[in-house]
């Protein structure tokens, strides 16, 4: 049967033989084409299933890209705010973004939002069709594993960051040295929010810029320049702030959340805001690379080499400048001759130095090898000024005058001058030529700050001594310029057995420390012409009775000997008027010419006149302030409120500004949140006092502070001693003039960036490192840059840091200098012998 179905053709086989051959080439041209076809739709259709898995991670891209920047841009509009707090969520895994996406995605109500969705389902439709012959199981695969993803990583997010906003807030709460520590833990959080879900992060966002206004807004009282970061401690306003972000954060930062389309749509969108994207700025990329450049710069230190050793003085060590002076009759080898070109090099230690002893007990004795000298020792310890005991130097009396104690000494001048009320209506005094200071170091006792100076080495060290036995001193010498204080601002100048030669070329020398005294103020004088009857001694106080009366001065009493000490005191009053002045018959010495200013005192010679007392009522001298301690709070009766304080306001109201934000930093950041042992903080330097405020707030505190003035800043010096305090006038592009480890804390508040602008900042952080003693703090407040420039070279220098925090382009820095010396030397030519 087979064979009879195919009968007809074998038949025909010889008939039909072309017929066949040519059946036979249809078929193979057919099969050859349905082959073809069939690769080309394959082809095609593994081209479209690679097509449709390629476009949704592109799509997601776009979204992850917008969901960045949204927050960024939408609500951030402090254009100061420094990177370090905008919200930056970082470099997220894919994963996480892919959740974040579905998320927004799935809770927005939007109308950009849902095109989007649509557009997006379109395509996938699509994608599918034509990938369904040959990829249907993987893409489904796919499909599943991202809807997985998203939905765990969205169901995780809440609580996670609701315990983090809880724990934020309440640590946010604390002092402000804390807030750079709770600053991280806040964007440790955040970042990890992040990754679990936007609305969440929506939360952490609202709740965190909340937070900054607050304390914006706490911190609107601030001077000029000042941050007073210390005031965002306030809890009910950082709890407000994080509720109101918790409520109604979700709503505000979703509603600024736009998903592109993919594709040609995306060109169809009017968009009105750029956007960063995923490029950064040139800002940004100029301020990382000045910040990269100044992290790897390299300070090359060395120890200075010359003859002073560990004692050098720049501006008072000048060996080359001084073998050049014409004369130093005037003691002009004692004053300051300051190199071109300060020193960048360190100042060696003493062998065997160590932490200097804590005052009270600095008072009494110290450690010998910190102050390693002994002449003075040899010379005047028979007037028990200074002894070798052990490994001490101890100081069993009060010096040459009050042998058996200064305490008795100074009820003594009480006693004899009732109106020098100590403590009252007597806070400040200078003390001339005061040896090794143990004058100056007892008036504490009766709220009572002296200001004491001697010259270099005249006695060995003397000064060196009273710095570090905790006694306020300087190195400085009465020669040819004036002091570096203000007129009429002294309460009391007080000497000891001074050998000064008063009397002598019509008086110059006294007649300086009549500009500094306030009118009505007391010239306390003990020394041998007062109770020696010696021809020398008579001849000198015949001549200063003589000197005094043509000043106008009133010899208040003039004493017996002290029964304990076995000195005698002579007291004279400068006139509160000018009188006097204008009743005299002979005019010398000679009054100063209206145009010559008492204030001007830095580098100005000595002239032998005398300034008129001011008459006006609102003139500063013509009243003396009020008892102490009110006088320390209240602004000065001659401030008036038609000046302008430093800061911008009428002059009383920023007086009274600056005195409350000073309050509050040190209370709340300085005292409680610097980490700092104040019971072994004795001597403190504010670099830049402007009115003093620093150490006003400080004044319960068993230490002193020395108060600097800038030279090319406000001359506010007036002010502080009106109030009860000291200082002085200083060029910070030279040498101070003390010796080095003077100083237990530095302060310097917006100083270094001005001074940056005229000096070598290198050589004034040598000079930071000189004056202060190994273990001794430097608090800085100042610009971001400078924060971090000063915080590298102090590195760089081994010191520690123990807190930096920064905020609005402002910084905070706190170091501690460490006994770190390098090893290489640097000699100091015109400083050796």
């Amino acid at each position: 049967m087979a064979l009879g179905k195919y009968s007809r053709v074998d038949n025909n086989n010889n008939n039909n033989n072309n017929n066949r051959k040519s059946s036979g080439y249809c078929s193979s041209v057919t099969v050859v084409i349905f082959v073809g076809l069939c690769l080309v739709g394959i082809w095609m259709l593994t081209s479209s299933s690679t097509v449709s898995v390629g476009d949704e991670p592109a799509l997601e891209k776009k979204t992850q890209l917008e969901d960045k920047v949204a927050p960024v841009t939408s609500d951030n509009n402090d254009s100061s705010n420094t990177s370090q707090f905008e919200e930056n969520p970082g470099d997220l895994p894919e994963d996480a973004t892919k959740g974040d996406t579905n998320v927004s995605l799935a809770e927005n109500d939007g109308k950009g939002n849902l095109n989007t969705q649509e557009n997006q389902d379109n395509t996938e439709d699509s994608k599918l069709e034509e990938s369904k012959k040959d990829d249907e199981q993987s893409a489904s695969d796919n499909a599943e594993k991202s809807g997985d993803n998203g939905d765990n990583l969205g169901g995780e997010g809440d609580s996670k960051e609701n315990s983090d906003d809880k724990k934020s807030g309440s640590e946010e709460s604390k002092d402000e040295p804390d807030s750079d520590e709770n600053d991280k833990k806040s964007e440790e959080s955040n970042e990890k929010s992040e990754s679990d879900g936007n609305d969440d992060k929506s939360d952490s966002d609202d709740g965190e810029k909340k937070q900054d206004e607050s304390s914006s807004e706490t911190n609107g009282d601030q001077t000029d320049g000042q941050i007073e970061k210390v005031d965002q401690n306030d809890n009910n306003v950082l709890d407000k702030g994080s509720d109101e972000g918790k409520d109604g954060g979700q709503e505000k930062n979703q509603s600024s959340y736009e998903v592109f389309p993919s594709g040609a749509q995306s060109e169809l969108l009017n968009e009105t805001t750029t956007q960063t994207g995923s490029f950064s700025t040139q800002a940004t990329e100029s301020t990382a690379e000045k910040e990269s450049q100044l992290s790897s710069k390299k300070y090359i230190w060395k120890v200075c080499n010359s003859t002073a050793g560990p004692d050098y003085i720049p501006c008072l060590d000048n060996l080359e400048a001084i073998r050049h002076l014409h004369s130093t009759k005037h003691y002009e080898h004692r004053e300051r001759h300051c190199p071109e070109e300060p020193p960048t090099c360190l100042v060696p230690l003493p062998e065997g130095y160590k932490r200097p002893i804590e005052w009270p007990k600095s008072r009494e004795k110290i450690w010998y090898y910190n102050v390693p000298h002994t002449k003075l020792a040899q010379i005047k310890g028979h007037q028990n000024w200074v002894k070798v005991t052990g490994e001490y130097l101890t100081f069993p009396g009060g010096g040459t005058q009050f042998k058996h104690g200064a305490l008795h000494y100074i009820d003594f001048i009480e006693e004899s001058v009732p109106d020098v009320a100590w403590g009252k209506r007597t806070r400040v005094i200078l003390d001339v030529g005061c040896g090794v200071a143990s004058f100056g170091g007892f008036p504490f006792d009766r709220n009572v700050v002296a200001m004491s100076f001697a010259p270099k080495d005249e006695h060995e060290a003397q000064v060196q001594f009273a710095l570090e036995r905790g006694i306020p001193a300087v190195s400085a010498v009465m020669g040819t310029k004036r002091l570096p204080y203000p007129g009429r601002v002294f309460d009391v100048v007080h000497c000891a057995r001074c050998r000064v030669p008063w009397h002598i070329e019509g008086g110059k020398l006294l007649l300086e420390l009549n500009r500094v005294l306030r009118p009505g103020g007391f010239f306390v004088w003990s020394a041998t012409p007062i109770y020696q009857s010696i021809p020398e001694d008579v001849e000198i106080w015949e001549a200063v009775v003589e000197l005094t009366k043509s000043m106008c001065w009133e010899l208040v009493n003039k004493t017996s000997k002290d029964a304990v000490n076995g000195v005698a005191v002579a007291a004279f009053r400068k006139p509160t008027s000018n009188e006097c002045y204008e009743q005299r018959t002979k005019l010398e010495p000679p009054l100063c010419p209206e145009s010559d200013d008492p204030n001007a005192a830095w580098n100005v010679p000595l002239q032998a006149c005398m300034h008129k007392a001011p008459v006006d009522s609102a003139e500063r001298g013509s009243h003396w302030p009020e008892q102490w301690p009110a006088r320390l709070e209240k602004s000065p009766y001659w401030l008036s409120s038609s000046q302008v304080g430093v800061y911008g306001k009428a002059a009383p109201e920023d007086f009274t500004a600056d005195n409350e934000h000073w309050k509050r930093v040190v209370t709340k950041s300085y005292i409680n949140g610097m980490g700092i042992s104040w019971s072994s903080v004795r001597n403190v330097m504010d670099m830049n006092a402007v009115y003093g405020g620093f150490a006003a707030a400080l004044k319960d505190m068993d230490l002193w502070v020395m108060n600097v003035v800038p030279i090319d800043s406000p001359d506010t010096l007036p002010i502080i001693f009106e109030r009860g305090l000291f200082g002085m006038y200083h060029d910070w592009c030279e040498s101070f003039s003390t010796y080095p480890r003077s100083y237990d804390l530095l302060h310097a508040d917006h100083l270094f960036s001005k001074v940056k602008k005229r000096c070598n900042l290198v050589a004034v952080v040598a000079e930071v490192d000189r004056i202060l003693r190994p273990g001794g703090k430097l608090i800085v407040r100042d610009n971001v840059d400078i924060i971090n420039e000063l915080e590298n070279m102090l590195k760089s220098m081994q010191w520690e840091v123990r807190m930096t925090y920064s905020k609005d382009k402002e910084g905070l820095l706190c170091v501690q200098k460490s006994m770190w010396r390098p090893k290489e030397v640097e000699a100091i030519k015109y400083a050796i012998a």
